[in-house]
Order: structure tokens, then sequence, then C-alpha cells
């Protein structure tokens, strides 16, 4: 059995760092790398599904996988990587997309919709862990020295993979751009060799071009039929565009220049655009010629699953052409830069999901720290991995989903950003290209449904665990600060050294004869002496939805007579709980608060405060404060009549 100072240390270990999580970020932000440093980084994602990128378009477009891969380079060069020069201007602190349609609305429809881009983002991210796990697994399996050894175990590997990547994390991860520079620059090097060996033994074999193109004609017809069949089946190459949305989660990791603002960072703006547009372009370069090299130089049926060549292309061009030495090379290269891979997904979440659903209320207020998180995500990668047996292709259009949707919703976002700031052809070229993804998405839902399923598993998983942690944190006091104007503050200075005496009032005409008429009710309902003053408290609920945010108090005298102190919060109990024990802490005193009973059904009125912030006020500030001051003698008193 554990003893309690084992326990505690393992908590404090877990919970390292859970205060000063924004200090953190903060400081990451001002220190900052190198914009192609952070493009490795990005780059762990983007560039490492080349490792499956050029099977899966054999597999899905066939001998037509050259020209789909152009339709998706087109895409990505002049689709999503103006969107995401544009969401960075618009996000520049690694919110990405989602950021700026959560601005868009408000109320719980605001956050309803932005759980929804919260479950297919952890669908791409967590499928980029496993998937990438899982290829790296083949590659180790498939490599002529290991095979009889390891075949049978990949789920068992894949699992190792995973574990070992959120050892990495609980560990700590302050060298990853470092690693990420040695890993990609590595990587990249080898396919230039790959690509560049398999393109000089195509243009010494004249005939392997001319077979390919016959074969073409036989099957497709004439180059517009081609055309018009790649652009129904490029949508399922949609992996190729997969490391946009990371691109923009790591660009709080940008150096900036000396005088960026945290309002204006212009230099890390420019920084991001120049890692974007690079790692578009390098990968664009890669995409066409691997899948042209692969398409040409390896038979149709070693893509085909249990093939020698599915899930592997260029390291089995590797191994073919250039020995099984460099291959070796080659697969250990692919394994590493697969597996670190899920490093940058992983740098994805822990990045996107502590900046909403904490903030929500919708995530326990450990969800803030590091270490809980990773083990949690690790969890469900095993999970994820063990569904899907650890299987590639299986995974790809969960992953495919993820990603177009994302991007998608990035189109629409920058789309909308255009129409406001009346820019009217950005707004027409952005709307073009959001059209073209809706297509791409809608046509990847309706090949591969189990990719939209996966996506609403997430998506109900987030709903239903963010509803219940905002139940189990319903009575925390949810107030960051409290500030009094100076009207207020002198209110609680004349009142410091007598009983302090509050009613809640809900405001409706505000006329005279309201505050007599419940200033009296109010001190007969409770034997109040006649002498003794009171100040009214008044609540305007704004966004119920909220969970967080700071408390403004502002004072007023009303009819030349009432003392009015108005607020603005979410929540209209916790706003008056947080009040009273400012007032406590600032005068010595503990205040007295009077409110009428509400009328009604409790468990009804449970349900308004819950959704609206409003309701049975009365036992519920006692609550809040309760929760709040575990100390019964120095809390405010609540009084009902």
């Amino acid at each position: 059995m554990a003893t309690p100072a084992r326990t505690s240390r393992l908590r404090a270990w877990l919970l390292e760092g859970l205060t000063d999580r924004t200090k953190q970020q903060a400081h990451a932000e001002h220190e900052g790398r190198t914009w192609w440093r952070v493009m490795c980084l990005t780059g762990l994602d983007y560039f490492s599904t080349l490792g499956y990128q050029p099977g899966i378009a054999a597999l899905a477009a066939g001998l037509l996988s050259p020209v789909a891969t152009i339709v998706l380079v087109l895409l990505t060069l002049f689709g999503a990587l103006p969107v995401y020069r544009r969401v960075a201007e618009e996000s520049p602190h690694g919110e990405g997309s989602i950021a700026m349609l959560e601005r868009l609305l408000s109320f719980w429809k605001g956050k309803l919709f932005v759980l929804t881009l919260l479950g297919f983002a952890a669908t791409d991210f967590l499928i980029t862990i496993t998937l990438s796990a899982a290829d790296a697994t083949a590659h180790l399996v498939e490599n002529p020295h290991l095979t009889g050894t390891l075949h049978g175990h990949e789920v068992v590997i894949t699992l190792l993979l995973v574990a070992l990547l959120g050892a990495v994390f609980l560990k700590g991860f302050s060298e990853a751009i470092g690693v990420a520079v040695v890993l990609v620059g590595s990587y990249l090097a080898l396919n230039v060799v790959v690509i560049g060996v398999g393109m000089w033994q195509v243009l010494s074999q004249p005939h392997v071009i001319v077979d390919w193109s016959h074969a073409l004609t036989t099957e497709h017809g004439n180059p517009f039929m081609m055309i018009a069949i790649a652009l129904v089946v490029f949508p399922k190459l949609a992996l190729g565009m997969s490391g946009f949305e990371t691109g923009v989660a790591v660009m709080p990791h940008v150096r900036g220049d000396e005088d960026d603002t945290p309002e204006k960072p212009a230099g890390r703006i420019r920084g991001t655009k120049k890692l974007l547009t690079t790692a578009a372009v390098i990968m664009s370069v890669f995409l066409i010629t691997s899948s042209f090299i692969t398409t040409l130089l390896i038979p149709a049926d070693a893509f085909k699953p249990g093939g020698e060549a599915n899930g592997r292309a260029l390291a089995y061009l590797a191994h073919e052409h250039l020995g099984s030495a460099f291959g070796t090379v080659y697969d250990v290269s692919t394994i590493l830069i697969l597996w670190f891979a899920g490093a940058s997904a992983m740098a994805g979440l822990l990045n996107l999901m502590p900046r909403y659903l904490p903030r929500y209320g919708m995530a326990p207020h450990w969800a803030r720290a590091l270490r809980p998180m990773v083990i949690v995500f690790t969890l469900i990668a095993f999970l994820v991995t063990w569904l899907f047996d650890a299987d590639v292709d299986a995974q790809g259009g969960a992953y495919a989903t993820g990603v177009l949707v994302l991007i998608t919703s990035a189109a629409v976002a920058v789309t909308i950003a255009a129409r406001k700031a009346a820019q009217r052809g950005w707004t027409i070229g952005f709307g073009l290209i959001s059209a073209v993804l809706l297509y791409t998405t809608a046509v990847n839902v309706f090949e591969r449904p189990d990719g939209v399923k996966i996506g609403a598993c997430f998506i109900a998983g987030i709903m239903a665990l963010s509803l219940l942690s905002r139940l189990a944190r319903v009575f925390e006091l949810r107030v960051t600060d409290v500030e009094l104007d100076d009207m207020a503050q002198r209110f609680v200075r004349d009142t410091a050294n007598r009983t302090i005496r509050f009613v809640a009032n809900e405001p409706g005409s505000r006329d005279q004869a309201e505050y007599r008429d419940k200033a009296a009710q109010i001190h007969e309902d409770n034997d109040i002496p006649a002498g003794d003053d009171v100040m009214f408290v008044e609540v305007t609920v704004l966004d119920a939805s909220e969970f967080e945010s700071g408390l403004r108090v502002r004072g007023e005298v009303l009819h030349g007579r009432y003392r009015v102190l108005t607020l603005e919060s979410s929540s209209i109990p916790n706003a008056l709980a947080a009040l009273l024990l400012h007032v406590r802490d600032e005068t010595g005193q503990r205040p007295h608060i009077y409110f009428e009973w509400t009328e009604g059904n409790p468990m009804a009125n449970f349900l308004r405060f819950f959704l609206f912030g409003q309701g049975e006020v009365a036992p519920v500030t006692r609550e809040v404060i309760r929760e709040a001051e575990p100390d019964r003698h120095r809390r405010p008193h609540v009084h009902a009549g």
C-alpha cells in the first residue's frame, strides 16, 4: 500500500508546472527558434507521410497515382497554403482556425461547435500518433533482416513505440526541435538519394514510361477522362496535406523580431509564412516525384495488403535498387521519423486541448498540467492501436477525415475573415478554395465513412466528458480576479467599520420604488435593525457558457441615496460569492448577503443555473462559498427569506 508521502510526491511530479503553464508558454514564445528549425518540427508530421503516402496513392489511384498527386499538389500550393498563411496572420499564438471560428459564435452553440472541431483535431493528431507508429512497425517488420523474427508481432511493437513516445513526454520534451532537425534533415537527404536513383532508373529505361502511358490509355481512354477520374480519386490522397494544422500549432516556437508585441508579432507571422511555404514546396516536389517512380517501378500487386511495398513504397525501392545495407539505413531513418512524428502530434494535442477545455470548465483542473494529459493521450492511442490492429491502411480514412475537416474549417474561417475585412478578391478566392475542400471532404466521407464514425466517437467522448466535468466543477468559484472601480472601493471602505450588508437584487426598471420596496422587504424579512444601511448588488449575465473570467465591479448611487454595485459575469451565484470573499479579505469582516427564495421546482432552477447562470441563487451562492472557504468561521453569511 502506498504511503501518503509517496502518494504526495507522485501527485507533485504529475502536476509539476500546473500553476505556471501559461508563463512557460509565454517564455517559449519569447525565446523562439529560427523558422527553418521549427519547420523541421512541423516536418516530423508532414514529411514523414512520405513513408506511406506513395503506397496509399498507388492503392487509391492505381496507374493514375501521379496525375492524382499533381491535383493534390495544386490544391496544396494554391489552396491550403494561402489559407494557412492567412490563419497565421489571424491567429498568431498557435490556436489555429478553431480560435478564429470560436470568435464568430457565442453562448453554448459556440462551445459545442468548438468541441466538434476539437473532436476532429483529436482524430487528426491521435491517428497521427498511431498511424505513424504502425507504419514505423511495418518498416521494421518488413526489413529483410528482421521479418522472420518480428512478423506477427505488429500490434505489440506498435504499442511499445507509442509507450516510448509517452515516456519521452513524461520525462520532458525541451529538445524536440534539435532532434527534429537531425531526423528531418537525414530523412530528406536519404529520400533525395532514393528518388534520384528511381528517376535515373526510369529515364534509363524508356520503355517503362511507354508501357505506363499505354496502360493508362488502355484503361482510361483520353487525357480528359484521366483528369476527370483523377479529380474524383485525389481526395483519397489527402494525407499529403497533413502538416498545415501542425504548422500553425507550433507557431509560438518561431522567433520573431525584437520589436514584436503580443498583439502584433509581425516577425513571427513572417517567419511562419516562410515555414509554411517552404514546407509545402519541398513536400510537393517529393510527392510528385515519389508517386511517379513508385507507380512506374513497383508491381501493382506489391502495394496490396501483405505486399512488400504496402505502406513502405520508397523503402521497397531503396532495398531493390540500392542494396540491403542502404535499405536498412533508410528503414532506420524512416522508423525514427515516423515514431517521432507522433511527438509532433502529441505536442499539437498538448498545445490545443488545454487552451479550450479547462477554460470552458469542461476538463478537470489538472488538464492544464503536462504529464496527466500525456498519460491520457497515450492510453487513448493504445486503444486506437488495438482497435485497428496496428493496420496503416485501416487508419487512413480516419486520418484523412480529421485532416480535411480541419483544413476545410480553416478555409471557411479565412473566407469569413476576408469578408469582414471587405477584401472582395480574397473573399472570392478563399470561397472557391472552401468549395473545393468541401467537395474533397464530402468525397472522402462518402468513400471512407469509417473516418467520420471514428471522428464522431471522439466528438461524443469529448462532449460526454466535458459535460461531466462541467457538472463536477459547477460549484467552483470560477472567478479569476476581482477588480473594483473607485466608487465601489469607496462603498466598501465606508462600511468596513460596521456590519456589511448586501442585498441581491434582480434589476428591473431600476426606479426609486424598486429599491425602496426591496430594502423595506429585506429589513422586515430578516429583522435588520432600522438604522442599518444596505448595499444592493446586481449581476448581469453575459455569456453563461463561459466558465472562468475576471469580475469587474462598478459602483453607483441611484436616486440620490441607494448604493448599487453592478457586476457582469457568466454566473450570478459565482459572481456574488467572489465579491463576498473579496470584501471579506479587504475589510477583515464577514459580510452578510440577503436573498429572496426563488420560486419554482429546485431541479428546474438548477438546470437554469447550469445552462444560463441563474436560477436557485441563494443556496448555490452558499455552496460556492463553502467549497471556496473550508473554514466555516471565515465564510460570509448568506441569508434567504
